[in-house]
């Protein structure tokens, strides 16, 4: 979540204590915010549903620690959802264009792993190998507590030259809903992040790109 789901967080969560029949003060909204703050809010109500409905905890208020088992079910799985979104922006959008995806995580995922343009100069067969490095990452992004922070938009290599010539830039691609990357955009940061590439290394991943990208229009 971003803190722009705070509110609505506050009422949802209000919500359930009124169905148990309780009151939430600050100290306890407090606990449940930076509990399930790195989780997306659509996945939290969703918890919070299962929870209400089950025959067994459903008698019962939750706490976080009940709302976060079901979140993290299989961090796995959720790891492998995230890179079959990067694989299909890779194969279908292309790291020319700029894009932003409905999870936060994956940013900050592909950022460390060298950044959307690098992700492009993979050849398919290194791809097996870079898809286990990214889910081993998100899941390990998953199982903290704190939201890490992440660049708002992943660039594409269209728009680094074409900052790096001061002309105009194109616009991005937003990957699957649009309000989610939306909330990804507003809660993310356009300066550099612990981990970023320096301004030599990022040329050389243009280079690349832009080399990759010759050779094979020479081959077709």
């Amino acid at each position: 979540m971003t803190e722009n789901d705070f509110e609505k967080f506050r009422e949802g969560l209000a919500g359930i204590y009124g169905f148990y029949d309780k009151e939430i003060n600050t100290f306890v909204l407090d606990i449940w915010w930076n509990a399930l703050k790195i989780y997306d809010l659509p996945a939290i109500i969703q918890a919070f549903n299962r929870h209400v409905i089950n025959t067994e905890s459903g008698k019962w208020l939750p706490k976080p620690a009940d709302i976060i088992r079901m979140l993290r079910g299989s961090t796995q799985d959720l790891a492998l959802v995230a890179w079959a979104k990067v694989d299909w922006a890779l194969r279908h959008r292309g790291t020319y264009v700029d894009v932003v995806f409905p999870d936060l995580l994956i940013h900050r995922v592909l950022h460390d792993m060298g950044g959307w343009i690098s992700l492009g100069t993979k050849i398919e067969d290194e791809l097996p190998f870079v898809a286990r490095e990214f889910e081993n990452r998100y899941r390990g992004f998953r199982e903290r507590s704190e939201i890490p922070e992440y660049p708002a938009v992943l660039i594409g290599i269209a728009n680094a030259y074409n900052r790096a010539k001061g002309h105009k830039l194109e616009s991005l691609v937003m990957i699957g809903n649009e309000d989610a990357c939306k909330r990804v955009i507003a809660g993310g940061t356009d300066k550099p992040i612990i981990g970023f590439k320096n301004a030599g290394e990022s040329a050389v991943d243009l280079k690349l790109a832009f080399s990759s990208n010759r050779d094979d229009k020479k081959k077709a």
